[in-house]
């Protein structure tokens, strides 16, 4: 269930990953990862952090669903305000702010939100608006939270490099070719049930053991968005939260994550809805991903993976970095470029349903994709 290395200390990752630090010599990754870099090195207060200690008015469970909404976006506004200055250096942990912690706050807002959404549970772009709290959605987890494992991941980007991933169950995409299926489809419940404490004493045992970040993946995460925000109620110390997921959430969904979330590393995986409802029976996928790409990029620094399938490279990895380029700041993020597709799960089991990607990328495949996503100025080498 752990990695080999839970707790290891920088002497084991250094050599393993001697990347992980050379990364921050290149300073155009540093600009562009600075928000980032400022709360890995505690100097600036997470976001989460300004969002636990800005006072709400009213207890959020007296108000109804429109009032708590319309103070939500009232609290965004004034949240904003206190982001950009931690982005000049101007609001540290030191300060009067973080003194004393308020009865209610902007968290506890969204928290109490998430806790009515997950009722009728709508947040993922499926919108099955089953209440999970009497039996599992679409994405084959109810309303507990289940954790497969959570280690040190010394495999993720340089910047990154030591990661404190969290490996949830369940998920909202059907990936016929997915790498971890057996906790996002086969057994999401299989792993064990771990509470909004529990969850933050997880978290806290990463970071004081030196992780650059905390990590939610899965699976995906988003099923699990009532209990990562009330975590942060009990999270004590001060850490990126970098959300790791397919990005296929709700507008609803993206204003609770908005102003928590530190660094996004989103997949984008398809260039158009078809390949994406074939392969992940994800319908109107580009135009629900490129939406939340577009608002988070606004919330946040932001490195996207794109795993180039084969046979996929005219009809997705190049229509993927076009939306890239004409759709987001190209100049403010980072793309990984991903080499490492291999068949596996349905795709591996019965090979001739999608005989196109029952094979491992080939090298001109990849060098296509590098060689176009240079031509559109998207900085990939780095990572790639």
């Amino acid at each position: 269930m752990f990695d080999l290395y839970p707790y290891a200390p920088p002497s084991v990752w250094m050599r393993l990953r001697p990347d992980a630090v050379a990364i921050w010599s290149d300073e155009e990754v540093k600009r562009r990862l600075s928000w980032y870099y400022m709360v890995m090195r505690d100097e600036a207060p997470a976001r989460f952090m300004i969002a636990k200690y800005l006072e709400a008015p009213d207890p959020p469970y007296s108000l109804d669903t429109d009032e708590l909404w319309r103070l939500h976006d009232k609290l965004a506004v004034e949240h904003r305000k206190l982001w950009m200055e931690a982005r000049r250096g101007s609001l540290s942990l030191h300060d009067d702010f973080f003194r004393s912690k308020p009865e209610y706050s902007y968290l506890s807002v969204k928290i109490e939100l998430a806790q009515r959404i997950v009722r009728k549970c709508h947040f993922c772009e499926r919108r099955c608006m089953v209440n999970r709290v009497s039996g599992p959605g679409f994405c084959g987890v109810d309303a507990h939270t289940y954790v497969h494992s959570w280690f040190h991941h010394l495999g993720e980007e340089a910047p990154l490099v030591p990661s404190g991933t969290i490996f949830y169950g369940g998920c909202n995409f059907r990936c016929v070719y997915c790498q971890n299926y057996d906790i996002s489809q086969e057994a999401p419940r299989a792993g064990s049930i771990v509470d909004a404490r529990r969850l933050a004493q997880i978290q806290r045992e990463l970071r004081i053991h030196g992780a650059r970040n905390i990590n939610h993946v899965g699976g995906d995460p988003t099923p699990n968005i009532h209990t990562i925000l009330e975590s942060f109620e009990y999270l004590d110390v001060n850490t990126p939260q970098l959300w790791n997921s397919n990005m296929y959430m709700t507008p609803e969904a993206m204003k609770l994550l908005a102003d928590v979330i530190d660094i996004w590393l989103p997949d984008f995986k398809y260039g158009n809805d078809k390949c994406a409802k074939r392969l992940s029976a994800a319908p109107y996928y580009v135009e629900v991903v490129v939406r939340n790409l577009v608002i988070a990029v606004d919330n946040g620094d932001m490195i996207i993976r794109h795993l180039v399938l084969p046979g996929h490279v005219q009809c997705c990895s190049k229509p993927v970095m076009r939306l890239i380029a004409s759709r987001l700041p190209v100049d403010r993020i980072l793309v990984n470029i991903m080499d490492q597709y291999r068949p596996e799960y349905l795709v591996a089991r019965y090979p001739d349903r999608w005989p196109e990607i029952a094979r491992r990328p080939r090298a001109s495949e990849l060098r296509e994709v590098y060689e176009y996503a240079r031509s559109l100025g998207i900085l990939f080498e780095p990572l790639s």
